[in-house]
């Protein structure tokens, strides 16, 4: 299944807005699947299942563990990184 520019910007822009870990998951599944036919990014995919699952959900976890077998140690530390920087710049749009 492949998401378009459009329904990635709308998950984005609902994360920034008011992040649940439902919003968190769903831009984790996208990126895990297919962006306009380019294919997964697993680095971003990791991202949002870390984060997502930092709020509690169980089945990010699972899919963050999974992903992790597909990226190089290079691709898991970039993956940490830009979820902290995420963290860092939107902790007040993260809905507890």
């Amino acid at each position: 299944m492949a998401f378009t520019t459009l329904e990635v910007q709308e998950a984005t822009d609902a994360v920034v807005a008011n992040a649940t870990h439902h919003d968190l998951f769903k831009l984790g599944l996208i990126y895990s699947t297919d962006v306009e036919d380019r294919g997964p990014n697993f680095v971003e995919a990791h991202k949002w299942f870390s984060l997502a699952a930092m709020m509690g959900s169980a089945p990010a976890k699972a899919y963050r563990e999974e992903i992790g077998y597909e990226l190089s140690s290079e691709e898991l530390t970039l993956a940490q990184r830009a979820a902290r920087g995420w963290l860092r710049e939107n902790r007040e749009a993260i809905a507890v």
